[in-house]
């Protein structure tokens, strides 16, 4: 318990974190001592080269300048792997569904540093909006979209079932992991955040949704039964990850079943077909499914062929 309340107190304050690094890298290994190498830097600076299409229209920069903090996970993958390694599944139907998509706005829930919202504005016109609770990430995601002069509102909130307020726990694993979830990950801190539901957004920002990215570990059926409304009426196509053992699977199916919804898991080569049950349990480390409002065509199977193969280009 002492050690686990040590790593939280080290983790809450950025201050004393860096200078407990600067401590360890000094000690032996077998005194708590961390290798310099691993050591993520204060500030991390890279660039993200970003695929294009050929035929697709040609917007947006090339690639995204990322200066944002050390310790952040989703820049630190995007440093090593670049978008090549990072979900090329996902991203590839996600940027084939941005060009087949009626009109419409993206809107990316659980947004982290924004990485869907940012790439949804450099690689189309529609107007994005990135959902984020955690300060530190909504900022970060605030001055990645400033920096590479790229149209993002990005809205302090959570997406939930209820309207109101909620505590989102931070998980002392990854900033990835935050959750509204009680016990989805061990916990440094809990910050009270604003909740909303889609629908009552949606309303009250009068914006019509054609894409919508779900990642909130583990809370996506509460996202989902929040916008019933939204999904009845727009018809927005959905990416959604699916975490298995955390029985977000039947609650999914049971939502989007009356809407006459498909579930694609997002796995492997296109095409993917319809699926007869949403199972995380064989996702592996492909967890992004895609919820269609209408069977996805041939065309959009091979434009999302096509943005594979740009991806693959788009090497760390």
């Amino acid at each position: 318990m002492v050690p686990d309340q040590v790593r939280a107190f080290v983790r809450r304050h950025p201050m004393v974190r860096q200078a407990t690094r600067k401590i360890r890298v000094r000690l032996p290994q077998r005194l708590g001592g961390i290798d310099p190498a691993r050591v993520p830097p204060k500030v991390r600076n890279f660039e993200l080269d970003l695929p294009r299409r050929e035929g697709a229209p040609q917007t947006g920069p090339p690639a995204l300048d990322f200066s944002v903090s050390g310790d952040f996970w989703v820049p630190k993958r995007l440093e090593q792997v670049g978008l090549a390694g990072y979900e090329p599944e996902t991203l590839a139907c996600f940027l084939a569904v941005l060009e087949r998509a009626r009109p419409g706005a993206v809107l990316d829930v659980g947004a982290n540093v924004g990485l869907y919202a940012l790439l949804a504005a450099a690689r189309s016109r529609r107007r994005v909006y990135a959902f984020e609770p955690t300060p530190s990430l909504a900022e970060t995601a605030r001055q990645l979209a400033r920096a590479n002069g790229l149209d993002v509102e990005v809205v302090e909130l959570a997406m939930s079932n209820h309207s109101g307020t909620a505590s989102l726990k931070l998980s002392a694993r990854s900033d990835a992991s935050n959750s509204l979830a009680t016990g989805f990950r061990p916990e440094f801190g809990r910050l009270r955040v604003n909740v909303e539901t889609l629908s009552h957004w949606r309303e009250r920002a009068e914006t019509v949704p054609a894409v919508l990215k779900i990642d909130t570990e583990t809370t996506e059926p509460d996202v989902i039964a929040g916008g019933l409304e939204v999904l009845r009426r727009f018809r927005p196509w959905v990416f959604c990850e699916v975490l298995p053992d955390r029985g977000v699977e039947e609650r999914l199916m049971a939502l989007l079943e009356p809407l006459d919804y498909t579930w694609h898991h997002l796995c492997g080569e296109p095409p993917y077909p319809a699926r007869i049950a949403i199972d995380g349990r064989d996702s592996g480390s492909h967890r992004m499914w895609l919820f269609a409002p209408t069977p996805p065509s041939g065309e959009l199977w091979e434009v999302t062929r096509d943005w594979r193969r740009a991806l693959k280009a788009c090497e760390a």
